[in-house]
């Protein structure tokens, strides 16, 4: 009898451990009963900097990820190496537990953004089409771009990034800070400029800023890839006379503005080191970001003996070694945007 009597709370005291084990498994290892309880598909949340382990957990009730706060709770604070969430925005498949959930989100990546930089934008606007698509306002992005510090760990002159974010198609971490962002961009164009590229600006008598500088100038000037090193030619060519460059997107820039318009000729009067017109040599930097097709253009300029060029009306431009061709090209230009000017007015009233 008393063998018997000892045996009963041991079994008893075996079955609550048995009890007690199936409740923790349940608790922070089984999926479906706390995480994503409707087994509804994937959820998406959204970890913004400065946020908090509550916050984030709050944020995942109310997308529909968890029924309760407190299981993922307790699991982050039984287990404290999942607490350490970064921020980025998250697509969280079906299937997950307590402890299985935090551990995702704690070591996958993060959602990612594929972004496009178009050639010869200005810094502003890199920094709204980074913040449209990005956890990143355009003010924090300006603000890091002019932060000295920053700057000086890329070895930037004082004006700052203009022209050094290079162009092209990125995946960026929804999640990337201003300073990460500009610190990789900047890291393509340094990687694109191979010192034999360097070489070859010394050649032209280019110090790597002035022919980043004119590279951006030579992007703004023409659409057309096989133009710009005949551009970039004419361009040399006026630097190594002392002519002055008077370059229209150079007085666009000083003027300001998103978007360019057509310049009047008061406007190349302004008062700005940007204003070629008024001014020689080259602006004191980039007017925008050039793409390499620019670069490589300034670098293996097209050996031409031209002075001048205009637009041709036709998104091109006429070329001119004398400035009475020049002049004749100028005349031809005119008389072609005042019949496109004419067509379209008759398009837009036929009966007049």
């Amino acid at each position: 009898m008393p063998e018997k009597t000892a045996t009963r709370p041991l079994s008893f005291t075996v079955g609550v451990v048995i009890l007690l084990l199936i409740f923790l498994a349940t608790f922070f290892f089984v999926p479906g009963w706390n995480v994503n309880p409707e087994g509804l598909g994937q959820k998406k949340i959204v970890v913004h900097r400065g946020d908090g382990l509550r916050r984030i957990v709050r944020s995942i009730r109310k997308t529909g990820g968890a029924r309760y706060e407190t299981p993922l709770l307790v699991t982050a604070y039984l287990f404290p190496g999942l607490r350490n969430i970064k921020p980025g925005r998250y697509t969280i498949p079906p299937g997950h537990s307590n402890y299985s959930l935090l551990a995702y989100l704690h070591g996958h990546p993060q959602d990612e953004e594929r972004i496009t930089i178009p050639e010869g934008l200005r810094k502003e606007r890199v920094a709204a089409i980074v913040s449209s698509r990005l956890d990143i306002d355009s003010l924090s992005f300006m603000r890091a771009a002019t932060d000295s510090a920053l700057l000086s760990s890329l070895d930037l002159q004082a004006n700052g990034i203009e022209g050094y974010l290079f162009p092209g198609t990125y995946n960026f971490a929804w999640a990337s800070t201003p300073e990460e962002v500009i610190t990789f961009l900047v890291g393509r164009y340094r990687t694109f400029l191979t010192d034999s590229l360097r070489a070859l600006a010394r050649k032209q008598g280019l110090n790597e800023h002035d022919m980043l500088t004119l590279a951006s100038i030579v992007e703004a000037e023409t659409p057309l890839d096989g133009e710009k090193p005949l551009i970039a030619g004419v361009y040399l060519n006026r630097l190594k006379k002392n002519m002055r460059l008077q370059a229209d997107p150079t007085v666009q820039y000083a003027l300001g503005g998103a978007n360019p318009r057509r310049l009047l000729y008061k406007d190349l009067a302004i008062d700005s080191p940007y204003n070629t017109y008024r001014h020689g040599g080259l602006p004191p930097g980039p007017i925008g970001s050039p793409g390499a097709l620019a670069i490589l253009a300034v670098l293996k300029p097209e050996k031409t003996s031209y002075l001048y060029f205009v637009a041709d009306g036709k998104g091109g431009h006429r070329f001119a070694r004398t400035i009475s061709e020049h002049a004749s090209n100028v005349r031809q230009y005119r008389h072609a945007r005042r019949e496109a000017e004419e067509k379209a007015r008759r398009a837009v009233s036929p009966g007049q």
